[in-house]
């Protein structure tokens, strides 16, 4: 596996960003965060119009499953949300908005 996030103590987000957007470089691995993503906030939708509490799973399964087969397959790291996961869930969601808005490419 390629190098992964460094063991060590992030004091913000803002130092933590950079170097999660480093271990996204693989345009498919974005692609597969961003699909992932898309269709756990769709699971979401559904429980809100459902209230079935079994799609909360669905989402978490598709978030993480995507994502992780971007790291795992595609990029050849390990995810960062093993080690730093709240920063990650952060990072996940702020890479996700700025694919939207053009500044992180598909």
């Amino acid at each position: 596996m390629s190098a992964t996030l460094p063991e060590r103590h992030y004091a913000s987000f803002s130092e933590f960003y950079p170097i999660y957007l480093g271990e996204h470089a693989h345009r498919v691995n974005r692609q597969l965060h961003f699909l992932g993503s898309t269709l756990a906030l769709l699971c979401l939708l559904l429980l809100l119009l459902t209230h079935q509490w079994w799609w909360l799973g669905v989402a978490l399964l598709c978030g993480y499953g995507f994502a992780w087969a971007g790291h795992f397959l595609v990029e050849k790291n390990q995810p960062a949300t093993l080690r730093h996961p709240l920063y990650s869930f952060m990072g996940d969601w702020v890479m996700y908005w700025q694919m939207l808005t053009g500044q992180v490419s598909f």
